[in-house]
């Protein structure tokens, strides 16, 4: 178990290596990064300009100061950001908890409605309730987000007056924006949870079970839900990284100060350390939550941990 683990920490390291390659080549392909920091309504001199370049290591080959980039990234300095005038993961430290709270939120409500409706539906097959389950896993992944959210702040907000438009406050402002980010991906949730547990339920050892006179719901949540856990386990772990960092649409549409709209703003200001810091952080949550599913896999299979 250790061995396979220690592989899957070697394997992210060297793609958050990778992207940082990435994130530094485009920083260096934009331009001087002078140019952001010294424009011209700071009014730079020629000194001011060779003493950041020097601070930077401009003056250096591009290696070394990809390795001076990289030291001071690894202690938390990923550069100020332009726009909110400090450094930049301090920004995002900032709207991470905002950002947390909507997700936590969204995915309780993913796998508290998405996974029941997937194997009541798998094992109902055929039957009203798996019709309309189908329908909802179809619908719901064909709305778009943006317009699910308006939509429900014009019913919900507008309309009956029930719930607040819009921004952060008490528990009643999450839900609108909870349910836009949540509605797609319990579609989805349904929908692979069925698939997996329709693939376990016609399985061999399953028919054996029940030749054996092993009851319905023994056989259901003791045979068939574990053994049809990894699909819906797969995404899970992308789910908890896309309400991180995806939730761009919702968080702009409910005016939400996360990460997501912290995002928006850097990229509309042209704030490129914001945004590279931004990227190294996204990457950093996908390889986390990678890293996190191939250790549940582990868990849950042991062919998985000694393949």
């Amino acid at each position: 178990m250790i061995q396979f683990v220690s592989r899957r920490l070697l394997y992210g390291v060297l793609v958050m290596l990778g992207v940082s390659l990435l994130v530094f080549g485009m920083s260096r392909a934009a331009g001087d990064p002078r140019n952001l920091y010294l424009n011209e309504y700071s009014a730079p001199t020629s000194e001011d300009w060779r003493l950041m370049g020097e601070e930077l290591g401009l003056d250096r080959p591009v290696i070394v100061q990809y390795a001076l980039w990289i030291s001071r990234a690894l202690r938390g300095d990923l550069g100020e950001s332009l726009s909110q005038r400090k450094n930049s993961l301090t920004a995002i430290t900032e709207r991470f908890g905002t950002s947390a709270q909507l997700a936590g939120v969204a995915f309780a409500l993913t796998v508290i409605v998405g996974v029941p409706i997937g194997i009541l539906s798998a094992v109902g097959r055929g039957s009203i309730f798996d019709l309309a389950a189908r329908g909802f896993a179809v619908f719901g992944q064909a709305v778009p987000p943006f317009w699910l959210g308006i939509v429900l702040v014009l019913i919900f907000a507008v309309e009956l007056g029930w719930l607040p438009t819009s921004r952060r406050g008490s528990w009643s402002n999450l839900i609108l924006p909870s349910v836009t980010l949540a509605w797609p991906a319990c579609a989805g949730m349904v929908r692979i949870t069925r698939s997996a547990m329709l693939d376990v339920l016609d399985s061999q050892f399953i028919v054996l079970a029940r030749a054996k006179g092993v009851s319905r719901s023994s056989v259901v949540w003791n045979h068939a839900l574990r053994n049809s856990l990894i699909p819906p386990l797969t995404y899970t772990t992308i789910l908890i990284a896309n309400f991180m960092v995806g939730a761009v649409v919702v968080e702009t549409v409910f005016a939400w100060p996360g990460i997501g709209r912290l995002a928006i703003e850097g990229a509309i200001s042209n704030d490129f350390p914001l945004v590279a810091a931004l990227a190294m952080f996204f990457a950093l949550v996908f390889v986390v939550s990678s890293l996190v599913a191939d250790v549940a896999y582990a868990l849950i299979d042991p062919r998985i941990r000694f393949s």
